[in-house]
């Protein structure tokens, strides 16, 4: 099966936008997909990194569920946070042409500026990047062996 497949297949619904995998689990399934900064229709497309691996959606959506976004929130400082969102924009406006005319993508992680918004588009952007405490600490909350999961420890 394809990529554009596959991704539907775990997505339920046809990519709207050009992407490509980046991160794959040991069996070589798309776990994380880098999406260009605007869909096929030139909509702006804030979210750059997308978790697409099945049993980590779930496994982060049950992090969620338990008020892990509270959390987090309260453990990193306001700083981290805004630093991890600045980093995010850069590197997806990097991707923009400079003489683009037209509404932008904006924000930062999961399209937001200030505190954290979905924990999925944290570990999807630290499995891309290795650069996001709030990945990084959603991860260390997912069951070990969890399909998709870093191979490593620090993840």
């Amino acid at each position: 099966m394809d990529d554009r497949a596959r991704v539907a297949e775990l997505l339920g619904r046809t990519p709207r936008g050009e992407f490509e995998v980046i991160v794959r689990d040991a069996s070589g399934d798309p776990v994380v997909v880098r999406n260009a900064p605007f869909l096929d229709d030139g909509t702006p497309m804030p979210t750059r990194y997308y978790l697409v691996g099945a049993e980590l959606v779930k496994a982060v959506s049950r992090v969620e569920a338990d008020g892990a976004i509270d959390e987090v929130e309260a453990e990193l400082a306001d700083e981290t946070i805004a630093s991890i969102h600045r980093r995010y924009e850069i590197e997806r406006d990097a991707a923009i042409a400079e003489d683009h005319a037209g509404p932008r993508p904006s924000g930062g992680v999961g399209g937001t500026r200030v505190g954290v918004k979905c924990l999925h588009a944290h570990v999807a952007n630290h499995l891309a990047t290795g650069d996001d405490a709030i990945g990084r600490w959603t991860l260390e909350r997912v069951p070990p062996g969890t399909p998709g999961m870093p191979p490593v420890a620090d993840a």
